[in-house]
Parts: C-alpha cells; sequence; structure tokens
C-alpha cells in the first residue's frame, strides 16, 4: 500500500502488520539497556548506537534526539530529558515493559523542536519516522459548533502516519491516523469505548450500526468486525473522515466485503476541511454494507432512513459537558430515531 501523505510504502493492510507484533519492540540477547531519568538533564552528551538486530532501547533513542536539540539551540543543558517531546511508538498497543524500538517505529511530538533539528532528528536517527511540532491546542475538530476553525500541527520533517492496535473477541483492529491532523487518544485500561460498542451491538449483532463522530473509525470498525450487516462511519472533519475509509481498507480481509471503493482523496478532501452536508468518502461491495461519510452528524437523516432505527455511537470530544450532551442525545434521537449513546 501507498501511504496517503507520504506516498511511500510506510503502510500495510492489517496482517502484515500484525504478524511481527509478539516480537517487535523486544530485544534481542545482546541488546543493551540504560534507563535514563527523564525528569533531569541527560547527564552526558552522549548515546549508545543501535544493537547489531537493529533495535535500540528507548532512553538511548531519546538521548540521540536530546543531543540534537542541544546541538541545534532548541533545549539547553539545563533542560530535562522529557523536554525533547512525546514519544508516539508505530504502532501503538498495550505493553508491560518500555521498548526496544526498530527503524522508523517512533513519531516525535514536540513542543520545542525546530524545523532544522527535525531534519537531522529524521535523517540521523534510525527509530524515527517522523517529527511534528505541536501547540497548546488539540488539533483537528473538537466542537460541534459551526463556526470553530480546526487547527493543526505541523510536520517538519518524515511521516506523521502511525497505527494503533486495538483488540477484539474476533481479532486486532488495525487504526492508522496522521497525527498532525487527528488528535491523540490512548486506549485506557479495558478498552472501555470498545466494550461499550460491543454491549450495544449485541448477538446477534443489531441490523445498523453508525458511528457519527468517527475519528479514524475505531469504533464503527470494531462494530463492523463484530458482524453488524450494516455500518455508517462519519465524520465532518476531513482527515477523520478520509482516515476511516483509509482504516475501512487496511481491515477489510477481517470484513464480508468483496471490494472497498474510496471515493475521497486526502489532497481534495482538505481543501473542504469541514463539510455540513454528508458526503460519501467510501463504501463496501459484498454482504456487509459499510459506508463512510464526511458531514455534520446532524445531518446524517439525509443519508439514513428515519424508519431504520439505528444504534448509533456519538463520541464526541468533550463529553464532560453535560448540557451539550443532552442536546446533542436528544436532537439525535429526533430526527434519527432508534438509540444513541456516549460510550
Amino acid at each position: 500500500m501507498k501511504c496517503p501523505a507520504c506516498g511511500s510504502d510506510c503502510v500495510h493492510q492489517a496482517p502484515e502488520i500484525l504478524k511481527d507484533i509478539p516480537t517487535r519492540f523486544l530485544p534481542c540477547a545482546r541488546c543493551s539497556m540504560r534507563i535514563l531519568d527523564k525528569r533531569v538533564p541527560l547527564p552526558a552528551p552522549e548515546y549508545a548506537e543501535p544493537c547489531s538486530c537493529g533495535k535500540r532501547f528507548i532512553d538511548e533513542v531519546f538521548a540521540h534526539m536530546y543531543v540534537i536539540m542541544q546541538e541545534e539551540g532548541d533545549l539547553t543543558s539545563r533542560d530535562p530529558l522529557i523536554a525533547v517531546g512525546s514519544p508516539l511508538v508505530h504502532p501503538g498497543f498495550a505493553m508491560d515493559r518500555p521498548p526496544f524500538l526498530p527503524a522508523k517505529s517512533l513519531l516525535l511530538l514536540s513542543g520545542k523542536v525546530q524545523e532544522k533539528a527535525a531534519r537531522r532528528i529524521f535523517a540521523e536517527v534510525p527509530e524515527i519516522r517522523g517529527v511534528v511540532k505541536t501547540a497548546d491546542y488539540i488539533p483537528g475538530l473538537v466542537s460541534l459548533d459551526e463556526e470553530t476553525v480546526p487547527r493543526v500541527y505541523t510536520l517538519l520533517a518524515g511521516c506523521d502516519v502511525r497505527a494503533d492496535i486495538y483488540p477484539l473477541a474476533t481479532g486486532p483492529l488495525v487504526v492508522y491516523k496522521q497525527q498532525s491532523l487527528i488528535h491523540v487518544e490512548f486506549p485506557r485500561a479495558g478498552y472501555p469505548k470498545l466494550r461499550s460498542v460491543a454491549a450495544h451491538v449485541g448477538t446477534p449483532p443489531v441490523p445498523l450500526f453508525v458511528d457519527a463522530c468517527s475519528g479514524p473509525g475505531t469504533l464503527g470498525l470494531a462494530a463492523a468486525c463484530l458482524g453488524v450487516p450494516h455500518v455508517v462511519m462519519n465524520d465532518a472533519w476531513y482527515a477523520s473522515a478520509f482516515w476511516s475509509a483509509f482504516n475501512l481498507d487496511v481491515n477489510h480481509g477481517y470484513l464480508d466485503t468483496e471490494e472497498v471503493r474510496i471515493f475521497g482523496h486526502l489532497g481534495d478532501m482538505a481543501r473542504h476541511p469541514v463539510v455540513r452536508d454528508p458526503v460519501k468518502i467510501a463504501e463496501t461491495v459484498g454482504r456487509q454494507k459499510i459506508e463512510v461519510y464526511q458531514g455534520d452528524l446532524r445531518h446524517l437523516d439525509r443519508v439514513i432512513p428515519r424508519d431504520a432505527h439505528p444504534v448509533a455511537v456519538l463520541d464526541i470530544f468533550d463529553k464532560d459537558n453535560k448540557k451539550e450532551v443532552s442536546a446533542l442525545l436528544r436532537d439525535w434521537k429526533g430526527r434519527m430515531g432508534g438509540n444513541a449513546f456516549i460510550p
């Protein structure tokens, strides 16, 4: 597969990315491990090179990046190691120990890094797949207010596409996302959102499941993997809608489908980043019908008949706003009928 963001071969179908998961971040017998205190500066401007197996302990990778950022003036000798930024491994999944990183397995999110250091980090640190400059806001669409203007982070070097792996009773689900455009969401212990979806899907599965603000498609794809015959995924933000469609293709081998047709292209969709009236981005051909739309969830009644009585998950960003949540649920049920829940 070609990556929609960078055009290289850094993305793969689900079976391929899953095949080496048991050993991907484990050391070989020759690997060394130096644990560094992230709260204090690097003791000396030095770092170990990767092992002959091609892996290196994550703390040494951070030491390498720290030295580069210090040489380029982005950090001082008084800054703690944690000031380098936040690491996102590829692929991400629950681990019980710090990882030994192979090549191109780490995305760095940093508020300190500047372009010159970012380019050096990408060129000189083999474990890095991309460097993203962050800011004091959340990237993407974080409000249902139609006047909200989404903001994004800046990719300084490499590619910012990475995957997370989610466990399901039917097998692992692989979800790619572009981290400069979509907010970081770490799965909580026990994966409560997935358990909530499974409970509402039921056995036998409901006829129609709607993931109304799908992000990169995790919950809608989970419903599809659990056997729902008709799934609709939707998001008003172009990056979320596109990656929902892309992840449908990545995981289609686990679904009862013959083909995935994707109509939207990332660059074209970026010219219309927020869409009100639903536009179909992708669909499947086969016994299982799965559709992806870009549009405001409050207008999905234009593509979903009211008498369909869907089960819908409304995974909005600001769940703590009880007034907004209650109003949204009332509005959805008034327009769509069926059952709706907040995961």
